[in-house]
């Protein structure tokens, strides 16, 4: 019975060795990179810069530019357009900047401007687009309803926290931190700390004060 138990166990971890394996394997080479097929179908993609395996949806590659040194989480949704195939009216679409790192789990879907300076950071599961539902007509459902297009931007070296959403027209400063589950609606100025939903600016800092909370 022991040899049997022991021989059991060897089995179990030689599976689950074997496994991680394979799964490393997958997450490797299934990651998306510059020199890689799908890589190339970009408009940009600079070097050092990786989209990690799995991801969820990524379309109309060649509206997308990534720079130099960025990662894009697992599980990222990433899109130019409503539908693949899609020829949009601008390009690019979506502009994603030098050394950033996009959370697990986040959304860019870009229809007309979205612009994502360096050194962005974002925490895990971040919504970014430029183009929201409308609620005008009752009769006709709100899926089919869109509001017009607004470019987003999010300034160099800014961070935002987990679950920020960023909407249409929003315009996120440099250097400015956004708190965790905050929604973007207007204009977050330079060096400043901003949450809630809409998103509030609570602490900025001037050269000649410091920080400061404004009035």
């Amino acid at each position: 019975m022991e040899l049997r138990r022991d021989l059991r166990r060897w089995l179990n971890s030689r599976s689950f060795e074997a496994i991680q394996s394979v799964t490393e394997w997958v997450r490797i080479h299934g990651s998306i990179g510059p020199d890689t097929s799908r890589g190339r179908q970009f408009a940009a993609f600079g070097e050092g810069s990786i989209i990690c395996h799995p991801f969820t949806t990524i379309f109309n590659e060649q509206y997308i530019e990534i720079g130099r040194d960025t990662m894009i989480g697992p599980h990222v949704a990433l899109s130019a357009g409503m539908v693949p195939g899609q020829s949009c009216v601008t390009s690019p679409v979506v502009k994603i900047g030098d050394r950033c790192l996009i959370g697990r789990g986040s959304g860019i879907v870009g229809h007309l401007a979205i612009e994502i300076g360096n050194d962005v950071w974002t925490g895990h599961h971040v919504y970014i687009t430029d183009q929201n539902h409308g609620y005008e007509n009752v009769d006709i459902p709100i899926s089919l309803q869109t509001q017009p297009e607004l470019p987003v931007t999010i300034g160099d070296g800014s961070w935002l926290g987990y679950g920020t959403v960023v909407l249409p027209g929003a315009r996120i400063g440099r250097h400015v931190a956004v708190g965790a589950n905050s929604v973007v609606t207007g204009e977050l100025p330079d060096f400043s700390v901003a949450v809630g939903a809409p998103a509030r600016v609570v602490k900025r800092f001037a050269p000649d004060r410091g920080w400061y909370r404004p009035d």
